[in-house]
């Protein structure tokens, strides 16, 4: 299967959620923590610091074509993640398990393999419809 003209944008982002989600292993047990939950035990500004990168995947899903559903979904998991984490305490533990970061890159990379099956299936080339640079154009001057 053809790789999706936004792969490596949407390897970046990837990579960005990892940090915030996931970079560092808590020795001794299976938790993974990244920058986000770091960032989270700084009273007040930590979690609005977090919180520009989770805007950033959410305005970067946007460019690549996204429908409104899933960019929906993932401002909501950043209102969750961004709520729950102004609770002192309740909200550090729960934002070391609920990763909106990792949730709204694969809500992203979901549209991106459906986008392929479908430019697949229709044998067409055609990656989104809403996007005519990457579905191609259609010659309208031709007489049928």
């Amino acid at each position: 299967m053809d790789q999706h003209p936004h792969h490596a944008r949407l390897e970046r982002l990837d990579r960005l959620a990892r940090r915030m989600d996931r970079a560092f292993r808590i020795p001794g047990t299976g938790i993974r923590i990244g920058y986000d939950s770091l960032l989270g035990l700084i009273p007040g500004v930590g979690d609005v610091a977090a919180a520009a990168p989770a805007a950033w995947i959410v305005m970067e899903s946007h460019r690549m074509g996204a429908p409104r559903s899933i960019l929906a979904r993932q401002v909501g998991n950043i209102l969750i993640d961004v709520g729950f984490g102004a609770v002192p305490l309740i909200g550090d533990i729960f934002d070391v398990g609920y990763k909106a970061n990792m949730r709204n890159v694969n809500l992203l990379r979901g549209h991106v393999d459906a986008q392929l099956r479908a430019g697949a299936s229709a044998g067409d080339g055609a990656l989104a419809s809403h996007h005519p640079t990457i579905a191609g154009t259609v010659d309208r001057s031709a007489k049928g």
